[in-house]
């Protein structure tokens, strides 16, 4: 029996969030993740001995790790948590109360009866001046009680089954103490001092791969020239020219340097970050002693393979012929389906049906593999930020898989270089294209006209410095010159681009363009100049706007006719509107069911039209039904069912448990699909003032895609001065 090897890439990086200016960690994403996510996603292993398994560790995140572990790390809400409730001031309880609560709702919020009573009694309105109002309804204990949830709910359920202070905290769950506050962040910082040493201990007995990212997380084939943009994106509007390998190299170097210093020996593997890569990035990690790199499959089918032994090549590693004979380098690629289905689909299923699936996925991908002697699957993802939208943090899916997995004589995990080592490439690429893991392009970081701007002031300031430098030669070798270059390195990490742009949003955008902006400001206050003044000048238009703020409401009542057809504009001209864009907000999934939906109503009827993906709905469009699911003022559910032939299988309704069938003639789908829902089916009480609701797709009965992904749309009950408007449009 022909055997398949599976290989996990979890990829753990977070940029530099402290802030250049007094040194203090605005974000607390670093120490929040150690105890969810950092030490466990090794420590699980120790419960399946036959599981092999890659983490990638990027230098900038074990830096942050390092100061923590020190004791020497400051962030503001590690402060605000040790703060005693009782000298609180009404700023810091304000920032309590708007930022305490940045958890997943669903997972890590509502399964916890004081924490959703101190949310619910905040309310859903995050705007400072209401918080300042309900900051006087909260009581001492209040805070405490919140302050401990905040940093509790971060804890990953392997420390409530191995350590009995959390284990009695979440026993607890009400009326905390000082004391337990001292207690619970003390124990963050043992566990961030435990993450390496964990790490190290895995490797070194063989059950894990550590590799490696470039230092601060650039996207390494942009540093060597932005215009490597083009290869796969010829029609891109570029910002002036930015060149220098020079500084791809540096982040290299001292990631090995780095790596090896806490390791003992140099990496052999690199996830370069966002999985992007050039044969010119390839090319400076191979001379750095690295011998494989991965990114998505995506990349290799638009680059040159040079040769192929009649292998399928989504199952096989490549050689990289690089610039001179002997350069040479490894490259796996990603299987993005079965590495999206974990990081954006299973989520929302039960966990057996999900191990279920995977391993369904496995075997008919093994069944593919056709003439490949030693077919190897890569599953590449975040191994982070998936888990908070999981129950339990994933740990019943991800314990539920390696059960399964330890069990399967035909299916072996593997750590990246032993699978090398016994099974070399045999095929080789002479061209790579240059792109990422995300539709094998750049345009999450260059081209959109915020991010362009950010390379532009990237560039702008690293000139000065150069020229600066020139004509002050006796700062050449100085801490003034390293600490000025370490911040055009700390700015050229990819995070800050991520969130510019309408790719991606966050309750933290100012933030993170704050903190690219006075990266560079501190390169002209290294060397006592005046900063440039565009660096005053926020890059982000949007000014860090919540995902909700994408939807556009209804300006005047709509009567569309329902027929699944896009030729009706102004049937939908005054509806509101929400672009889907991408599931999550740190995480990025390649592509959705749903591209936007339209919403509208009049006095009787409640409207919505679906703009679907139709390249990915075809083969699959029996096994979806498409839902509208209403949280207020009542919980109710209306669910279409398609079926092949453009037919309605199914228009269903669920209110208090009971369903009932819905007339058919108000569901229609041809290129779009349509739904007329008249508002006395819902039982709506008579007395409400709005209507809150979100979509999703589920499959098979399984949810696997939902929008807005974190709360939902609301919109004011009809009422006839709306209606007035059809009349001035």
């Amino acid at each position: 029996m022909k055997k398949t090897y599976l290989s996990f890439l979890w990829h753990q990086h977070q940029p530099i969030y402290k802030n250049p200016i007094d040194n203090v960690y605005e974000l607390p994403w670093v120490r929040l993740h150690a105890t969810k996510d950092y030490y466990d996603m090794v420590a699980i292993l120790d419960n399946f001995p036959k599981i092999k398994i890659n983490i990638n560790l990027a230098p900038s995140l074990l830096a942050q790790l390092e100061e923590y572990a020190k004791g020497i790390a400051k962030d503001r809400f590690l402060d605000l948590t040790l703060k005693n409730a009782s000298d609180l001031n009404i700023d810091d309880k304000v920032f309590i109360l708007k930022n305490f609560f940045m958890s997943n709702f669903d997972t890590m919020i509502a399964p916890y009866a004081r924490y959703l009573q101190l949310f619910e009694k905040r309310g859903r309105n995050n705007d400072e001046d209401a918080l300042r109002e309900k900051a006087g309804l909260f009581l001492q204990r209040d805070f405490i009680d919140l302050q401990i949830w905040f940093n509790l709910s971060w804890f990953d359920p392997y420390w409530r089954q191995n350590d009995d202070l959390i284990n009695n905290l979440y026993k607890k769950g009400e009326n905390f103490t000082e004391e337990d506050k001292v207690k619970l962040v003390q124990k963050q910082l043992e566990i961030c001092a435990k993450v390496i040493d964990k790490h190290k201990q895995a490797q070194d007995n063989g059950q894990i791969e550590v590799s490696v990212t470039p230092f601060y997380h650039p996207i390494l084939p942009l540093l060597c020239d932005t215009n490597s943009a083009l290869e796969s994106s010829p029609s891109m509007p570029l910002p002036e020219r930015f060149v220098h390998p020079e500084d791809a190299r540096w982040h290299i170097e001292n990631a090995v340097n780095y790596y090896e210093k806490l390791f003992g020996h140099k990496p052999k593997g690199m996830w370069p970050s966002e999985g992007s890569v050039s044969n010119e990035a390839a090319a400076i990690a191979a001379q750095n002693g690295i011998k494989w790199i991965a990114t998505d499959e995506a990349v290799l089918y638009r680059s040159k393979i040079q040769t192929l032994n009649n292998e399928n090549p989504s199952f096989c590693p490549f050689d990289l012929v690089l610039d001179g004979a002997d350069l040479r380098l490894n490259i796996i690629f990603r299987n993005h389906s079965l590495s999206d289905s974990i990081g954006f689909v299973y989520s929302k299923w039960n966990a057996r049906d999900a191990v279920n699936d995977f391993m369904n996925k496995i075997y008919a991908l093994s069944a593919m593999s056709g003439d490949n002697q030693a077919p190897l699957i890569n599953v590449i993802l975040d191994g982070e930020n998936c888990w908070e939208y999981y129950k339990n943090d994933g740990w019943d899916f991800l314990s539920g898989l390696y059960e399964r997995l330890s069990a399967d004589d035909s299916i072996e995990t593997v750590r990246i270089s032993d699978y090398l080592e016994r099974f070399p490439a045999k095929n080789t690429i002479s061209k790579l294209t240059a792109g990422s893991w995300i539709n094998a392009d750049f345009w999450i970081w260059i081209g959109q006209n915020e991010d362009n701007a950010a390379w532009n002031r990237l560039n702008e300031t690293r000139k000065f410095l150069v020229d600066f430098l020139d004509k002050n030669p006796s700062l050449k070798g100085t801490q003034t010159e390293k600490e000025a270059w370490q911040n055009i390195y700390i700015a050229e990490g990819s995070d800050w681009n991520w969130w510019y742009g309408n790719d991606h949003s966050s309750d933290n955008d100012i933030m993170f363009d704050f903190l690219f902006r006075h990266r560079l400001m501190k390169v002209y206050h290294c060397l006592g100049k005046s900063p440039a003044e565009n660096l005053y000048t926020p890059i982000k238009q949007n000014k860090g706007v919540k995902q909700n703020n994408r939807i556009k409401q209804p300006v005047s009542f709509i009567n569309p006719k329902i027929d699944g057809t896009k030729r009706k504009f102004f049937d939908w001209k005054g509806a509101g509107f929400y672009e889907t864009g991408h599931s999550g907000g740190s995480m990025h999934q390649v592509a959705s069911v749903i591209s936007a939906f339209y919403f509208g109503f009049n006095m009787e009827n409640f409207y919505i039209r679906f703009d679907l993906n139709n390249a990915i709905v075809s083969n699959i469009l029996d096994e979806l039904s498409f839902n509208i699911n209403f949280t207020a003022p009542v919980k109710a559910k209306v669910s279409v069912f398609l079926g092949q032939g453009a037919t309605i299988k199914n228009f269903i309704v669920n209110t208090d448990g009971i369903e009932r069938p819905l007339e058919a003639k108000n569901a229609a789908y041809k290129e779009i699909l349509e739904i007329a829902l008249p508002f006395c089916e819902l039982n709506l009480p008579k007395d409400y003032n709005e209507i809150a609701f979100f979509v999703s797709i589920d499959k098979s009965l399984m949810e696997m895609e939902r929008c807005p992904h974190q709360s939902p749309v609301v919109f004011l009950r009809p009422n006839k001065a709306l209606a007035a408007r059809n009349w001035s449009v």
